[in-house]
C-alpha cells in the first residue's frame, strides 16, 4: 500500500468504484462496533483497577471477549415492552440513537490517500465542504432517539431523563459550536481533510489551546458521560431514559452512546491534534500504516480520558451542571472567539511582539471573565434558605 502523505484533494472524492465505497462503508460499519467491544474491555479494566479489583478475566485471553460474551447475551434475553408504551415510537427510538452515530464518521478522515490493486482512494468515506457542520447535526439527531425513548415508555423517570437530556444537549451544543469557530477561522474550511491538510505545520491544540478545553469539556457533557451523565443518574432517575428497555434495544442506546464517545474523540482529533498526522519531529513517519497508527492512538487517548473521568470524579448536581454549561463555557467561548477573531484580523498590521502582548492581554481577560462568581449570590441565598 502506498500512501500520498500530502492528504486527499478535495477532488478526489466522488470518483471511487461501487466495489471501493461498499468496502469502506462495510469497514466503518465493523470498526465501530469493534471499538465499542474494546472500549467496555479497556473501561472495566481500568475502573477495576482504579478500585484495586481484577476485573473481567474470564471470557477470553485477559477477559477480551467478555464484552462480546455479554452482547451476545442481551440480544437473547426476552424483549419486554412496557403495556403504556407507545408501540411504534418505543421501537423506534434505539434506532433513532443508532443511525446517527454511524452517520457521523462517515467525514472523519483517517489517514491520505492510498493507492491499493491500482486504485488511489482516502481513507475517509467521504468529504462535505460543510463537513464538520455534518457530524454536529448527526450529533444533535441522536437526541431525538433518547427523547423519543423517555417519551414513549410511558414512565415517569425515562421522561424526566428525556427532558434532562435534550436540556444539556442545548446547553452543551452552544459550547462546543463556538469552540469550533476558532479552527474555521484558522483553517479557511469546514472541511474535515482540508483541516488536517491546513495543520501540517503546527497542531491547533497549540494555537488554539482554549478552544480545545472548551470542546473537551463540552464532549463529556454531550455525551451523556460521568460526571455529566444526569439523564441517567441511578441514584435519582433509576437507569434514566433507557429504564424499561431491555435485550436488543437496551444494547442499541449502549452501542449508540460509545459510537458517540468515539465520534466526538475523533472530531477532537481531527480539529485539534493534526488528524493521521505525526507528532512534530517524527514526520518521516507519515507512510505505510503509520497515519492509521497515529489517528487511533490519539483516539485512544481520548477514550482512557473519558474512561478516568468516569472513575475520577463524582457525578454534578443538575443546578452545577447547568451553571458551568451557561455561565462559565459559554461566556469563556465567546470571549475566546472575540481574541482570536481580533488576532486574525491584526495579524498583518501588527508585529510579532504586539501581537504577542495582544493575545496573552486578552487571554487574561477572557480567564477574568470565565472565573468571576457568576451565580454566586444565587448559591449564597440558596444555602441560607436550606438553613
Amino acid at each position: 500500500m502506498n500512501v500520498l502523505a500530502q492528504g486527499p484533494a478535495p477532488t478526489s472524492f466522488g470518483h471511487d468504484s461501487l466495489l471501493v465505497i461498499i468496502v469502506k462503508v462495510l469497514v466503518i460499519f465493523a470498526m465501530l462496533p469493534l471499538i465499542t467491544l474494546l472500549t467496555i474491555w479497556a473501561e472495566r479494566k481500568v475502573v477495576a483497577r482504579m478500585q484495586q479489583r481484577i476485573g473481567p478475566n474470564r471470557v477470553g485471553p485477559f477477559g477480551l471477549l467478555q464484552s462480546l460474551a455479554d452482547g451476545i447475551k442481551l440480544f437473547l434475553k426476552e424483549d419486554i415492552r412496557p403495556v403504556a408504551a407507545d408501540r411504534w415510537v418505543y421501537v423506534l427510538a434505539p434506532i433513532a440513537a443508532t443511525v446517527p452515530a454511524f452517520l457521523a464518521m462517515s467525514v472523519i478522515p483517517f489517514g491520505p490517500a492510498v493507492r491499493v490493486l491500482g486504485t488511489t482512494t482516502p481513507l475517509q468515506l467521504t468529504d462535505l465542504p460543510v463537513g464538520v457542520l455534518f457530524i454536529l447535526a448527526m450529533s444533535s439527531l441522536g437526541v431525538y432517539g433518547v427523547v423519543l425513548a423517555g417519551w414513549s415508555s410511558g414512565s415517569a423517570y425515562p421522561l424526566l431523563g428525556a427532558l434532562r437530556s435534550s436540556a444539556q444537549m442545548i446547553s452543551y451544543e452552544v459550547a462546543m459550536g463556538l469552540s469550533l469557530v476558532g479552527v474555521f477561522l484558522y483553517s479557511g474550511t469546514l472541511s474535515t481533510s482540508e483541516i488536517v491538510a491546513a495543520q501540517h505545520s503546527r497542531w491547533f491544540v497549540i494555537t488554539l489551546a482554549p478552544s480545545f478545553v472548551i470542546y473537551c469539556v463540552s464532549a463529556v457533557g454531550e455525551v451523556n458521560r460521568a460526571p455529566f451523565d444526569l439523564p441517567e443518574a441511578e441514584s435519582e432517575l433509576v437507569a434514566g431514559f433507557h429504564t424499561e428497555y431491555s435485550s436488543a434495544k437496551f444494547a442499541l442506546f449502549f452501542l449508540a452512546e460509545y459510537i458517540n464517545m468515539v465520534t466526538v474523540s475523533a472530531l477532537a482529533t481531527t480539529l485539534f491534534l493534526g488528524g493521521w498526522r505525526p507528532p512534530p519531529g517524527l514526520t518521516q513517519f507519515d507512510n505505510g500504516f503509520w497515519p492509521l497508527v497515529w489517528f487511533f492512538g490519539k483516539v485512544s487517548l481520548f477514550l482512557f480520558g473519558f474512561i478516568w473521568l468516569r472513575g475520577t470524579l463524582p457525578r454534578y448536581r443538575y443546578d452545577q451542571f447547568m451553571q458551568l454549561g451557561w455561565k462559565r463555557l459559554v461566556p469563556l467561548a465567546l470571549g475566546w472567539l472575540l481574541v482570536v477573531a481580533t488576532a486574525r484580523t491584526a495579524v498583518a498590521q501588527l508585529d510579532r511582539r504586539q501581537l504577542v502582548t495582544a493575545l496573552l492581554a486578552g487571554f487574561v481577560v477572557v480567564a477574568i471573565i470565565a472565573l468571576l462568581p457568576w451565580g454566586a449570590n444565587d448559591e449564597a441565598k440558596e444555602a441560607k434558605a436550606r438553613v
